[in-house]
């Protein structure tokens, strides 16, 4: 077992989230291809193997609910980047067809490198932005889980994201410290949405002091055809 494999193993027997072996070793080649692919782009400022490990992948899998992803056939990862969330819950929830969605061409190639190469079948890479892809009826409405870490806060992130997912179905945030300011931020626009309440699962990581939470969304009805408009981009959880 390597360093890495080592770490993730510990920090996911913390975190009660239960790995195989097999998992953890392909959990391996997507670090070993991060860290050599981030010296020729910017993919991520950690890559320490206890940042990776704790900070990425099982900050990732804090996403997973076993109730709502057991009932969900699709997933898509808005503004995915290294494939933060998209990727651990793939290989973590097989039986998903995880759409993995980035703005940039370049971190696309990255994505379909590192998904092959780690044997996931379940998932597809596509270049394209939310606001555009949103309109366009392969991906308007058609997913049962949205999912987003780290690309702006709660009222645009929501303009981004719920348009993408079906009524019945979850957008599911990953956020920071600030998630409930964050939460009441976007209550409003969840609803002109189609939104029903935003709720609040805070997250612990293990070794971490930081506070945490996943934000998650019903959609309860269909999202007006106003919507998404283009907005200013602003930060969540750094990545």
């Amino acid at each position: 077992m390597t360093a890495f494999e080592d770490i993730l193993a510990r920090r996911a027997a913390e975190a009660q989230i239960a790995l195989t072996p097999e998992q953890i070793g392909r959990f391996a080649v997507y670090y070993e291809m991060l860290t050599d692919w981030n010296t020729r782009m910017n993919l991520t400022a950690l890559t320490a193997p206890e940042d990776v490990a704790g900070k990425h992948i099982i900050d990732s899998l804090t996403a997973y609910d076993a109730a709502l992803f057991d009932e969900a056939a699709t997933l898509i990862d808005v503004g995915t980047g290294a494939g933060l969330p998209g990727i651990p819950l793939a290989l973590y929830a097989p039986h998903i067809a995880v759409t993995l969605m980035d703005a940039l061409q370049k971190r696309v190639r990255f994505l379909r490198e590192v998904t092959a190469a780690m044997g996931l079948t379940n998932t597809r890479c596509i270049h394209a932005r939310a606001e555009e892809a949103a309109r366009q009826a392969e991906h308007r409405e058609r997913y049962d889980i949205a999912v987003s870490r780290a690309v702006a806060r709660m009222p645009v992130l929501l303009a981004y994201t719920l348009p993408l997912v079906r009524v019945g179905g979850t957008l599911l945030a990953l956020k920071g410290r600030a998630y409930a300011e964050e939460a009441a931020e976007g209550a409003a626009t969840a609803n002109a949405l189609g939104g029903g309440r935003i709720h609040a699962r805070p997250v612990h990581l293990p070794g971490l002091d930081d506070v945490r939470a996943i934000l998650a969304v019903r959609k309860e009805r269909p999202t007006p055809n106003a919507y998404p408009r283009r907005q200013v981009k602003g930060k969540g959880r750094g990545k």
